[in-house]
């Protein structure tokens, strides 16, 4: 809410990259330039590179090699004030030589003749970094196996830089662990994103490409600089309309930007589309006619695009039509597009997220979590080398902790690619922060024990485990036009260590995120360390506040993704059950008495989660229903743990705000109180997460919290207990996103509605939590008063998924040092705007010391 009253103490291309350079160091730090902000080092960390040569060699004339050259330029001018000359011939003294290694050999008979550091940069996107004499004087070299490895070793390079790493006897050689590094945005052609939270699409508005396509140029440099070398633009559930004729030259703008960055446009089709806008009374994979359409439509493509990467299929998946309809299976569908691509060198990502969303729920032989294997295991060698099975990381999708899934494992003679969430559907869809790559190494990490012998995720999804000649990443992204592009600053971390791990998964998390801190923040140790801290425990904090111990995340699953709604995993078809009742909690996934879904996996893992005995604590209610006086390996009931870990987490939400608060002045002021505000706001939605999912069990299982704090709130007043002038009191659905299951609303147009009460406590100075709903369908506005003096007022204008009062709309305002004598009488007053009835839930007194 920034910018409202607040009384009471409130806490050629690179000659244009370089003209662009000299400029935006002037520019407020908004967060669009993300982690490439190459922001002036300090003088004591400029002496290391005082030997930098002031001249870069740089032979080569293309588009890619232009975008690395503006790059280099631009970091070196930013960070050191450094304005570097071009050459393409070798002078006699000291110089940066970038090209390809081919290149670079030409100009200098000392790397041809250094066979060995010539071969570390010779494989196609990898890179060499290092020192070397040429003609008797030091250079540095950046080296790459293609154009494209020189641009990723130039981002490398600066890396160093940025963290203040020494370049002295510099020897770094890097290749990617796979060779297809995708990003996938679900974009929709009239500018909305499908699980989008960072505003409006980069590429598509009004049904047509964006004609100012400066926001794409700048992520692809996003993506260039983390090695990401494909963008799917479009959403999996594809409008046909993307290949009509009239719209294949605008996707060749897109490609024009991208193609400078080294980054292959893709698209994601739907497989109906011979039938919906062709000609044809059939979308039957084995109809010959199906096959020429899509020959002739690929053909057109690449006429325009020539450098086009492939495409995204979701079929028979949540209504959308696929080879099924005729009886035909995803290999049949799936070879039939990688055919059309072949001549082209184009691939097939087909998704393995096809299950029944229609399930009977009183059969408990029933679970999704099976479909992907079910389906695809049989088809295993059947798919041609071009197609990729895109598998996301766990059987159901992207929640807060799933196993891995077993197809990875039971896909030997296929090509994979992991399907991994960058955009936060299921985890606080970025207004919380919750750092996922940790989440991603456990999975990448995760030995599959194919055959009884060491096989992690990693090496499979590389293609190097089953000598597959493809395999890969995908990253679902979904940026937006929003300033910092995810809406979070923080969140942007994920997109950094998504295209870090798909280079090199082996990189710990911990690397990672003080990694991508100096380069967003700086070098500051008290905020390296604070801003890694945060964000290493924020995917175990989350966890911890919305479904530990393998519930899943416990959200809306039939609407939003967002706020807390345990029932609605229950009694429909869409296969995310919990199975709680009175007695226990959670899915028999056992092959001995459950659904069988454990024995997909290989016997190893197998003996591992069919076992209570042996099954890890935080999956244990994903394979199985026990008891809630069950006690884990912690020594713990599973019903006390689910208490304690919902307070846990939301203590450790709060945690965030305060070891935040403590980097004011080392932070620039816009990014310092835009995080300010988004952990304030995760600290409040915290609290509503707890107390939802502790009431909501607490009513169900009838065993009391141990500690006394579920359901027992001494220091709130709740809303429909004051005295109301105008309000009413309103029930919320579900009943445990409010507490005490109640709101109040105001009933009047043009004139405030109040709720007061009379404080009882002792004097003194108190923080006082006003708990209120924020729909979108409107922007009321708040005052609190007391007595005659008017303490804080605000507008309800966040833009959260909801249009009634309930946990998506269930919001905090904090008002820090308000003096309190026992007498006083506490006002809201809330003026009403459209469908938005100026709701409240209660008001939290806690005595500040």
């Amino acid at each position: 809410m920034r910018g409202c009253i607040h009384k009471e103490n409130p806490v050629p291309i690179f000659l244009l990259l370089l003209c662009g350079a000299l400029v935006s160091r002037s520019v407020a730090e908004t967060g669009e330039n993300a982690w490439l902000r190459y922001a002036p080092l300090q003088a004591s960390e400029t002496i290391d590179f005082k030997s930098l040569p002031d001249l870069i060699v740089a032979p080569g004339d293309s588009e890619v090699l232009g975008s690395a050259k503006g790059e280099l330029a631009r970091g070196l001018q930013g960070m050191l004030g450094r304005k570097p000359e071009f050459a393409a011939a070798m002078p006699s003294g000291s110089a940066i030589v970038m090209g390809t290694a081919e290149q670079i050999a030409s100009l200098a008979p000392e790397f041809r003749a250094t066979e060995e550091l010539r071969m570390k940069a010779i494989q196609k996107d990898a890179f060499w970094l290092g020192s070397l004499q040429v003609h008797g004087s030091p250079c540095i070299v950046i080296a790459g196996g293609s154009d494209r490895g020189v641009l990723y070793g130039v981002f490398a390079f600066l890396r160093i830089i940025a963290q203040h790493r020494g370049i002295g006897s510099l020897d770094d050689a890097e290749k990617p662990s796979a060779p297809v590094r995708w990003v996938n945005q679900w974009d929709n052609l009239d500018g909305s994103i499908e699980r989008g939270y960072g505003g409006r699409s980069i590429f598509f508005d009004k049904g047509a490409v964006r004609a100012d396509l400066t926001r794409v140029s700048e992520y692809a440099r996003l993506l260039a600089s983390v090695a990401i070398n494909g963008c799917v633009i479009n959403n999996v559930n594809a409008d046909p309309r993307i290949l009509d004729p009239n719209f294949i030259p605008q996707l060749a703008r897109i490609a024009q930007v991208f193609r400078r960055w080294g980054i292959q446009l893709g698209i994601s089709i739907d497989l109906s589309t011979p039938n919906v806008i062709g000609s044809l009374d059939t979308f039957d994979p084995l109809d010959p006619r199906v096959g020429a359409w899509w020959r002739q439509k690929f053909d057109e493509i690449y006429r325009s695009i020539p450098d086009f990467g492939g495409v995204v299929v979701k079929a028979d998946s949540e209504g959308r039509l696929g080879p099924a309809a005729y009886g035909r299976t995803p290999a049949d569908a799936a070879n039939l597009i990688a055919r059309a691509l072949r001549p082209y060198g184009g691939i097939v990502f087909y998704r393995a997220f096809i299950y029944d969303h229609h399930l009977d729920w009183r059969n408990l032989k029933s679970d999704r979590a099976k479909a992907a294997y079910d389906i695809f295991h049989p088809l295993d060698g059947k798919f041609d080398e071009n197609v990729i099975i895109q598998i996301k990381n766990g059987p159901i999708d992207f929640q807060v902790r799933e196993p891995v899934s077993p197809l990875f494992g039971g896909l030997q003679q296929t090509s994979v690619g992991i399907e991994s969430q960058i955009t936060q559907e299921y985890t606080g869809q970025q207004r919380h922060t919750c750092f996922l790559v940790p989440m991603w190494k456990e999975v990448l990490d995760f030995d599959l024990r194919v055959g009884n012998r060491f096989t992690p995720v990693k090496e499979v999804v590389s293609g190097a485990r089953f000598h597959r000649a493809l395999g890969g990443y995908s990253g679902v992204a979904n940026v937006g036009l929003d300033k910092n592009w995810l809406g979070n600053h923080l969140s942007l971390a994920n997109l950094y260590g998504f295209g870090r791990l798909a280079w090199n998964p082996n990189l710990s998390s911990r690397v990672i995120a003080e990694e991508w801190t100096r380069l967003t923040f700086g070098n500051d140790p008290l905020v390296v360390a604070t801003v890694s801290k945060i964000q290493l425990a924020s995917w175990n904090a989350y966890e911890s506040y919305t479904g530990p111990l393998g519930l899943q995340t416990l959200t809306d699953i039939l609407g939003s993704h967002f706020g807390p709604a345990p029932e609605s995993q229950e009694r429909n078809g869409w296969g995310q059950w919990i199975r709680a009742d009175h007695e226990g909690v959670g899915m028999d996934r056992t092959v001995a008495t459950g659904t069988g879904f454990i024995g997909q996996y290989f016997p190893s893992v197998r003996r591992i989660y069919e076992s209570l005995a042996n099954i890890p604590d935080d999956l244990i209610l994903f394979f199985h229903h026990v008891s809630y006086t069950h006690q884990l390996h912690s020594g713990k009931t599973v019903i006390q743990t689910i208490y304690d870990l919902h307070y846990d987490g939301a203590k450790k939400a709060a945690d965030f705000l305060s070891q935040w608060s403590s980097l004011h002045g080392r932070v620039d002021d816009d990014r310092y109180h835009d995080v300010l505000e988004q952990l304030n706001y995760q600290a409040g939605h915290a609290i509503v997460w707890r107390d939802a999912i502790n009431d909501w069990f607490r009513r169900l299982s009838g065993i009391a919290d141990a500690k006394g704090r579920v359901g027992n709130h001494p220091d709130r007043i709740e809303a429909e207990s004051m005295e109301l002038k105008g309000y009413i009191p309103v029930s919320v659905t579900p009943w445990e996103d409010a507490s005490g299951g109640k709101a109040i609303e105001c009933t009047l147009t043009g004139e405030p509605c109040t709720a007061q009460f009379r404080f009882k406590g002792a004097t003194g100075r108190y923080e006082v939590d006003v708990q209120y709903f924020d729909q979108n369908n409107g922007v009321s506005k708040y005052r609190l008063s007391i007595g005659a003096r008017l303490v804080d007022e605000w507008l309800a204008d966040g833009s959260l998924p909801a249009t009634r009062p309930n946990g998506d709309s269930s919001t905090r305002r904090v008002i820090h040092g308000v003096m309190l004598w026992p007498g006083n009488e506490l006002r809201i007053e809330g003026f009403s705007d459209r469908e938005e009835r100026a709701p409240l839930d209660y008001v939290a007194l806690h005595r500040e010391r």
